[in-house]
């Protein structure tokens, strides 16, 4: 199964496509997509959206995985990634793909085992569950993958739990 992570976000967004292959979660491609600052919101917003497509269309995942948004200052910051969010998901909905919402306490806690652990931990703990030789950057590519394989452990329970409930 092959799951795309979103760290959402207009100026960076966040990127990583996973294969969850068993029990082991295998890196295939990760980066962001990255708007100019003085740019018109929405040429920045079409930025997004066609880089999501060509993203899907090129690495073919299975599934999104987004980490859902909070804010609780910038009430005009959080419009902004809100209609960025928008577009990713609009991408991936023209697509067919199935989305999954986590928050960071739940991505935390998938990660590290612990909701309330530090970035550095996660990142951390995603740069050991993926082999990789060093933290991902920016941040937010780190972040996005860390949101894969949340979704990587989650629909393993989940599915687990559906053939339980089914006998």
């Amino acid at each position: 199964m092959r799951i795309l992570g979103i760290d959402p976000g207009i100026a960076i967004v966040g990127f990583g496509f996973i294969d969850k292959q068993g029990s082991k979660c295998v890196p295939v491609q990760y980066g962001c997509i990255q708007t100019e600052a003085h740019t018109p919101e929405e040429e920045r917003l079409l930025h997004v959206y066609e880089g999501m497509i060509q993203l899907i269309d090129k690495y073919k995942p299975d599934a999104v995985a987004l980490e859902k948004l909070f804010f609780n200052r910038n009430v005009t910051t959080a419009m902004t990634v809100s209609q960025a969010r928008g577009v990713m998901v609009l991408a991936a909905v023209q697509k067919g793909l199935p989305i999954a919402e986590y928050t960071p306490m739940q991505i935390k806690q998938a990660i590290v085992g612990y909701g309330k652990a530090e970035k550095k931990q996660v990142q951390e703990m995603t740069r050991m569950f993926l082999k990789l030789q060093e933290i991902p950057k920016p941040d937010d590519v780190a972040d996005a993958l860390a949101v894969a394989i949340c979704h990587a452990h989650s629909y393993t329970l989940n599915s687990r739990i559906n053939e339980v409930l089914r006998k």
